[in-house]
């Protein structure tokens, strides 16, 4: 198939850009690199820089004979889009409503959406299966749950064929066939796992965020919010999959698009990890004495969030293949590589390109 993958220059987007050409598609990566990378595009793929608010440009891309959309351009820090919640609604919705309409128009009928179990806030119950409410707590979140009711609606009326995949916490990278490893390159770092491994390798992290519970903030020590929880050891406890995990998925469920219908199904492990059983893996796989300290809860942090993946299980045949160890080895790989290359995974100054506008 020829597929048109928006937000292919990012950290997800690139993977399952790069999964998409191993398994023969044509990929074209659209990406106006806001937040993701040029170097990022996988070796083999076409790329358009630019956003899926450019009417004539996406139309053009997707009258190229275009089968299908992979969906990945998005804003997607919690604390931003409760500080500037309209570019969300901008940004997340506005721009999937005129790629829909561009796929209207060009007669593209088929897309997989980038989704976030962040849609059903603070859960009644876990792990969280796709039946459960959707409550988001923040825009970013309910950005989502809009365009999966935009997504409905259009295959209602326009007979698209949709799938949204939701999931929490994505970890690890991917070694591309040719050039550097694809992985986490955020700026700034918000997710637990990037932020510990920056603490190892020494250099100055960041506050995170979305109930993740680490961070460094310039002492060069993980700092874990709460542990005090209903817990086993008394910190919170997220799902994680492997990036390449979620590659696989998208391409199950890219492959199970109907004409007509609108399928969501969630992503994870059915279990997850506790913060310090994250930081213990992290000093396991790098051998370093990672520092760490205790820090007060965070307001509206659960004690819990995990997802159910028995629905996609039991329809597509997907399971989370990789763990936590594996996870952690490939990110740590990916850092040290990037440390070699003298350019901090998240920086954009290192590689010359110029902060512009998120998408």
């Amino acid at each position: 198939m020829k597929l048109l993958v928006t937000g292919g220059a990012g950290y997800i987007g690139s993977v399952v850009a790069a999964m998409a050409l191993r398994e023969g598609h044509q990929v074209t990566v659209l990406d106006d690199l806001s937040t993701g990378h040029a170097d990022a595009v996988p070796a083999g793929a076409a790329f358009a820089e630019g956003r899926v608010h450019d009417e004539a440009l996406v139309q053009a891309l997707l009258a190229d004979a275009v089968d299908a959309v992979l969906h990945f351009a998005a804003n997607s820090l919690v604390g931003e889009s409760v500080a500037n919640p309209a570019r969300y609604w901008e940004n997340n919705l506005g721009g999937t409503l005129a790629l829909l309409e561009a796929m209207r128009v060009t007669g593209v009928g088929r897309m997989v959406f980038s989704s976030t179990a962040a849609v059903y806030g603070e859960p009644e119950r876990t792990p969280i299966d796709e039946t459960a409410p959707t409550r988001p707590t923040n825009p970013y979140g309910a950005t989502k749950v809009a365009v999966d009711t935009a997504l409905a609606e259009h295959a209602r009326m326009h007979r698209i064929g949709a799938v949204s995949l939701r999931y929490f916490n994505v970890a690890g990278a991917q070694a591309a066939l040719a050039g550097p490893w694809l992985g986490e390159r955020h700026d700034p770092e918000t997710h637990l796992i990037p932020s510990i491994l920056a603490v190892a390798l020494g250099t100055r992290g960041n506050d995170t965020e979305g109930g993740n519970g680490a961070g460094g903030d310039g002492t060069r020590v993980v700092r874990l919010f709460g542990d005090d929880y209903p817990t086993p050891d008394g910190t919170c406890v997220r799902d994680y999959i492997h990036v390449t995990d979620l590659a696989r998925a998208h391409m199950l469920a890219l492959a199970a698009c109907v004409r007509g219908e609108h399928q969501i199904y969630n992503l994870g492990s059915g279990a997850g990890f506790s913060n310090l059983e994250v930081l213990s893996a992290c000093r396991e796989v790098t051998g370093r004495d990672i520092p760490s300290q205790f820090a007060p809860r965070r307001p509206g942090d659960p004690a819990v969030l995990v997802a159910s993946s028995d629905r996609i299980h039991a329809e597509l045949g997907w399971h989370a293949e990789q763990g936590l160890a594996e996870m952690v080895a490939d990110a740590w790989q990916f850092t040290m590589e990037r440390a070699a290359l003298g350019r901090p995974a998240g920086s954009k100054a290192a590689e010359g390109q110029p902060a512009r506008h998120a998408q």
